[in-house]
């Protein structure tokens, strides 16, 4: 497929690039006020990570629990990496996000719908690692599954909203010099004619998700390349906290299903980790050797003592155990979940589930204030490609989907008061803003992709997972340097296309993640160097902030 050399120009108010929750949410919010928003997404509308959290949206909605405690239970998990200032602003505006997302028809399980005759039109309110109280609104276990559907309908409904499916951005169009440097929108492929468009826009929000994929074994699906937070590097924004990678602790281990993911929530409602003692005979428990909140302790936590416990048995999988809870019940509560194993032969009742951790949330991201603005004019961040202060060096399960909830309100809010200025920004003469392919031919050599594709995510498995040492953090800098000069040559000398573009991105965020795990010296949160096992004081509240020169 041949790129044009010289790109059309497409205008619109606003762009968003992503069609999670995040993104979906900020496009309709935006189009309320009557400006024109273009949605960017690389496949389908609802191909993202927002579509398969299984777990729900942590909120303060019950007389027993408050604000404070829902801030406490995310500072804690934070490790002393969190903003207090960014976490109030975000869990306080969580149930005006709930109260709107009910009105827009999203369905949370009530008590009612799981047999409790006490309180049948309450809400029923879970609880996961880390929190104190029930404070998780969710829709059975597919509760991202439930708030994309209302979201794409709605968006179906804005005359004002296009959608662009099948089209990748490639790069930000940045404008001006210096201070007055800002983004004006953003280079695009066009997946299926290879055709490269040039998206022009007063105001630009990164709505990509996260970035599972620069690992071997993750959660995510494959669109989760962190094509934000490279993009965003590349125009010279501030990134923070990168080195801080989410591993969720539980992955179905099994050799026919991929990527499965077993809710934070099972440990909520009594579920027990076990391992294989090494002298045989029943798995046996072993996180009250590793925190007092044993199985429901933060994710952190959890996925260091399962890699270590694995590695000390020897064994490929630890287990989870829910089996004192009745058929009738986990089938209720856990309905996809208990489907999903029954297929691989497990049921939940009566046999314990085999897991292992994988990568799951990237709580680094694009630097950005309460607004989700972020360090370059013009330009915003919500969802995952973000890093507002919530998560710290740890998220707190269910926080994500609440913070994609807010932020992207903010977010639309701030833009539209500030449009008038935004519009400023743009040039009077875009022809300087045009995509040129040059000289740049089609390839013939595609293995060049597939091998550093793999080569990156096992590497970065490897040397920059769950446990790290310096020599392990080297050699993956020593190893990313190499590829990411090969990839950028291939980039300049063919023309472009998706698996280039993602390749590239990978590539760049992966070294992001290494260049942060080597400037952090200590151990706190996500983020586990053997050498340096202990918080440092002087590094409480302290981002790795990384920013490209230009």
């Amino acid at each position: 497929m041949k790129n044009n050399n010289r790109s059309k120009l497409i205008r619109f108010d606003h762009i968003v690039i992503g069609s999670g929750l995040a993104g979906l949410s900020s496009a309709l919010h935006l189009a309320r006020s009557g400006r024109t928003v273009a949605i960017i997404t690389k496949r389908e509308i609802d191909d993202c990570n927002s579509k398969l959290a299984q777990g729900g949206v942590a909120c303060v909605m019950d007389a027993l629990d408050s604000f404070d405690e829902h801030v406490q239970d995310t500072l804690y998990a934070g490790a002393g990496l969190c903003d207090e200032k960014a976490v109030r602003h975000i869990v306080e505006r969580g149930p005006e996000a709930i109260r709107e997302l009910i009105e827009l028809g999203v369905k949370f399980t009530t008590r009612g719908e799981l047999g409790f005759t006490d309180d049948r039109e309450n809400y029923d309110l879970a609880r996961e690692g880390g929190h104190h109280k029930r404070r998780i609104l969710h829709s059975g276990d597919i509760t991202g599954a439930e708030l994309e559907r209302v979201m794409v309908e709605q968006i179906g409904k804005q005359k004002n909203i296009q959608l662009f499916d099948y089209h990748i951005a490639i790069d930000l169009v940045m404008h001006g010099t210096g201070s007055r440097r800002s983004c004006v929108g953003a280079y695009v492929l066009n997946i299926r004619s290879g055709e490269v468009l040039t998206f022009v826009a007063p105001s630009t929000v990164i709505a990509c998700g996260g970035a599972g994929k620069v690992y071997l074994y993750t959660s995510n699906p494959d669109v989760a390349c962190g094509s934000g937070v490279a993009m965003a590097y590349r125009a010279g924004a501030k990134i923070a906290n990168m080195e801080f990678i989410q591993f969720h602790p539980t992955i179905l281990y099994h050799p026919t299903v991929r990527s499965f993911l077993i809710s934070e929530a099972l440990r909520g409602e009594g579920a027990v980790l076990k391992c294989r003692d090494v002298r045989g005979g029943e798995p046996v428990e072993f996180m009250h050797k590793y925190h007092p909140m044993k199985s429901l302790a933060p994710r952190d936590v959890v996925a260091r003592a399962i890699d270590s416990e694995m590695k000390r048995t020897g064994e490929e999988c630890v287990y989870l155990d829910i089996r004192h809870h009745s058929e009738e019940k986990l089938r209720l509560r856990f309905p996809n979940i208990f489907k999903r194993c029954l297929e691989a032969g497990i049921n939940m009742a009566h046999d314990l589930i085999p897991v292992v951790p994988a990568a799951h949330f990237v709580c680094g991201g694009i630097a950005t204030g309460l607004n989700g603005e972020s360090s370059i004019r013009g330009l915003y961040a919500v969802g995952e490609s973000a890093c507002t202060g919530l998560h710290g060096a740890n998220r707190l399960a269910s926080n994500s989907l609440l913070e994609a909830l807010v932020m992207s309100k903010c977010a639309a809010d701030a833009i539209c008061a500030d449009f008038a200025a935004l519009n400023g920004n743009l040039p009077e003469q875009a022809e300087n803003l045009h995509w040129v392919s040059g000289n740049a031919t089609d390839s013939d050599e595609q293995v060049v992709i597939t091998h550093n594709w793999d080569e990156i995510r096992r590497f970065m498995w490897d040397y920059v997972g769950i446990y790290r040492t310096d020599k392990r953090l080297e050699r993956a800098k020593n190893r990313i340097k190499l590829i990411r000069k090969e990839i950028e040559k291939y980039y300049w000398d063919f023309l472009v296309t998706a698996e280039l573009v993602e390749l590239r991105n990978i590539a760049t965020v992966a070294e992001l993640i290494i260049d942060s795990a080597m400037r952090r010296k200590e151990s706190r949160g996500l983020h586990y160097n053997a050498d340096y096992p202990f918080r440092d004081p002087e590094l409480e509240c302290v981002d790795t902030v990384i920013q490209r020169q230009l």
